[in-house]
């Protein structure tokens, strides 16, 4: 039942629609989670159904959230004493949002070239108050919309700006950058540049320091350039894009303006097209001692090669910034040379289970682990 209906300006909708998980989750009962491959101990389990899911946030209440870009909306997932779940869309009619939030009561949106903070969140779900226009001033263009955004240890909001084409020179001060501002949207400020397009990152739980994901360009061959893990320890860093690809790899075109001298080199690559998105430094005490405060990462899949790649979650060990052990995670959602599965983000819950969004299944689900012996 939708309890209430409003435009503002922007315009945007915003709605408190509700329904039970129990009744739209049997569209997704087909999914071949049997196929899913997990390390001994673990299992996996379809935990909601949300249309092309993608960013994940939770609040202090531990409401779950979850952006839709195709859909233009924002679902909210809580889950009362009884455990079914009531899934509300918050907000739609929102121009490509992506990148989500959670700080202070507050849940932080982005919307193409605008961010949204929507006040006193969990406590007004079925009544969602008006969302604040903090920020306006993120590029237009459809290229790369797609954002991420964190709240940093530094309490300052983080978000990713992709660039504006596949491989080019265009304002570094506004494209291929990760940048801050505060919640207030104010003291706007670039953090990084050289980023193509970062859909992932995450602040290591010991050090404070930003690690983030980034995508390589395309149409330089099926296995170049390879994708990246970097980690920006300080600001004003530049990690190559469109000059540098990977460690060594110059641009064909833009290559000979730069080079890779004065580029910061990624932690490690991935392999071509991964596509990596969501990363997250494992800081709960569910799965076993190896996995705490050590990186496990989404890889999306490739779309633009013959034989695809990714479609994974892959861990990172990692002993003095360097990685000194990777391994695959979770696979199986590429069966055939198909993907009917796409991980997008990840997401830490207070009991340790680690959540999935899957933006082409159209879903999330949980990663839990027991202890057989």
């Amino acid at each position: 039942m939708m309890h209430k209906i409003f435009f503002i300006i922007l315009p945007l909708l915003i709605s408190s629609f509700t329904y039970a998980e129990t009744s739209n989750s049997q569209q997704s009962t087909n999914l071949p989670l049997e196929k899913i491959k997990l390390p001994p101990g673990f299992s996996i389990q379809l935990w909601a159904t949300i249309p092309d899911a993608k960013s994940l946030a939770i609040g202090k209440q531990g409401t779950v959230f979850a952006s839709s870009k195709a859909t233009g909306s924002i679902y909210a997932i809580s889950q009362s004493d009884d455990k079914e779940k009531q899934i509300s869309i918050i907000a739609n009619g929102l121009k490509s949002p992506s990148g989500i939030t959670y700080y202070e009561g507050a849940l932080y949106v982005t919307a193409l070239n605008r961010v949204f903070r929507f006040d006193q969140i969990e406590g007004n779900l079925d009544r969602i108050n008006e969302p604040v226009i903090i920020y306006e001033n993120l590029p237009k263009e459809d290229f790369h919309s797609t954002r991420y955004m964190a709240i940093g240890p530094d309490n300052l909001l983080y978000i990713s700006v992709g660039s504006p084409c596949d491989a080019c020179e265009a304002d570094p001060m506004r494209y291929a950058l990760i940048a801050r501002l505060s919640p207030s949207g104010n003291n706007f400020e670039v953090y990084a540049q050289g980023v193509r397009n970062s859909l992932g990152f995450d602040w290591h739980p010991e050090t404070n320091e930003l690690w983030f994901s980034d995508i390589g360009r395309d149409w330089m061959g099926e296995d170049l350039p390879p994708d990246e893990l970097n980690h920006a320890a300080s600001p004003s860093l530049h990690f190559g894009f469109p000059y540098c690809h990977a460690s060594n790899i110059l641009d064909p075109k833009f290559g000979a303006k730069r080079g890779c001298n004065k580029t910061q080199l990624p932690i490690t690559v991935l392999e071509p097209h991964v596509s990596p998105h969501g990363i997250k430094f494992y800081s709960g005490h569910m799965f076993p001692p190896e996995y705490h405060n050590q990186l496990i990462i989404a890889e999306h899949g490739s779309w633009n090669r013959r034989a695809p790649v990714g479609y994974r979650l892959q861990h990172f060990q990692l002993k003095n910034n360097q990685v000194v052990k990777k391994e695959i995670f979770a696979e199986g959602w590429l069966n055939d040379q198909k993907a009917w599965g796409r991980p997008t983000d990840l997401l830490i819950m207070p009991d340790g289970a680690l959540l999935v969004s899957d933006d082409l299944a159209g879903v999330i689900y949980r990663i839990s682990y027991q202890d057989n012996n």
